[in-house]
């Protein structure tokens, strides 16, 4: 299982730092070291959009579960198979969940972090 999936709210120049250390690394022939998996969003307003209370609830019994159907997941938390689905093909393409051979769907990460730093919420 790999490191930690961090989901925040990150700025522009922060996004570029961090992709300009793994060009150094990939110009030097240096072998990437496993590292976390960022995600990150310009505002609190998109992250809770994307990632809105119900949908980290899906993320919860996934990780939960372990490799489990769609429809096991949704009986689990009670709710709509169609809903619980569409869910997961969000959290999919976030890449927060992969979607196994058989179907089953996985937290492919040890832990999953949601960062928010209150000073980002106030307008500027």
């Amino acid at each position: 299982m790999a490191n930690l999936a961090i989901i925040g709210i990150t700025d522009w120049a922060a996004t570029q730092t961090r992709v300009r250390d793994v060009a150094r690394c990939v110009d030097a022939c240096e072998n990437l070291p496993e590292g976390d998996y960022y995600l990150g969003f310009a505002d609190a307003a998109q992250l809770l959009a994307e990632l809105p209370p119900r949908r980290l609830d899906t993320l919860r019994a996934i990780k939960h579960l372990g490799p489990a159907s769609i429809y096991a997941v949704a009986k689990a938390l009670g709710r709509n198979y169609s809903n619980v689905h569409a869910d997961v093909q969000k959290l999919v393409g976030h890449g927060l969940v992969e979607k196994q051979a058989d179907g089953r769907v996985v937290v492919p990460w040890a832990d999953v972090v949601v960062r928010v730093d209150a000073s980002l919420l106030s307008a500027a």
